[in-house]
């Protein structure tokens, strides 16, 4: 569990780094980039390995419906990011689509897993979107939304990939051992 914890925590520092000692990380340059980077690729192996290793009280586990559940939040998380990247018209209502996407994915994963490790990474990297929205929030209160154009077109792309990483990601989980879709 200590790993897992580790590796949550190591998530957190490296990206709070930048808001909580800004003159650290201006005076690293270039090179604070791949640090930061290095800490996150570090802090998401510590959590796969402390994930997988780690027991603790199971309450509820995956049913079909909140399976159904945890798909369609995953399928809005990753629509989110792709949307953010193609600035479709969502974007100009939510200022943090990434941030609300990785908390849609941390939700619907809380849902289907009701163990004590998967209350510590999802529910520690559900609060760290939280706290990261709000943290950006105040640092720059001043928010003014794209205003587009919103080509359907970007629309279309953003939902259509959304779907078919939906679908590559699904079939990893079921690699690993782990069926997303069904009973």
């Amino acid at each position: 569990m200590f790993i897992l914890i580790l590796g949550v925590a190591l998530w957190w520092g490296a990206h709070f780094f930048k808001r909580l000692a800004p003159a650290a990380r201006a005076g690293m340059g270039d090179k604070g980039r791949g640090m930061v980077a290095a800490a996150l690729a570090v802090s998401v192996l510590l959590m796969i390995l402390g994930y997988r290793s780690s027991d603790g009280p199971y309450w509820w586990g995956a049913s079909a419906p909140l399976k159904g559940i945890n798909n369609l939040l995953v399928l809005a998380a990753f629509y989110l990011f792709a949307a953010d990247g193609m600035k479709t018209r969502i974007t100009a209502r939510l200022r943090h689509p990434q941030l609300t996407g990785f908390s849609l994915w941390a939700v619907a994963h809380l849902l289907v897993n009701g163990d004590l490790p998967s209350f510590i990474l999802f529910g520690g990297l559900l609060i760290w979107a939280l706290a990261e929205m709000v943290t950006i929030n105040r640092a720059q209160p001043g928010w003014v939304p794209p205003a587009g154009p919103f080509p359907p077109r970007k629309e279309i792309m953003a939902a259509v990939g959304a779907v078919l990483v939906l679908l590559v990601v699904g079939m990893i989980h079921r690699w690993l051992g782990y069926n997303p879709f069904g009973a």
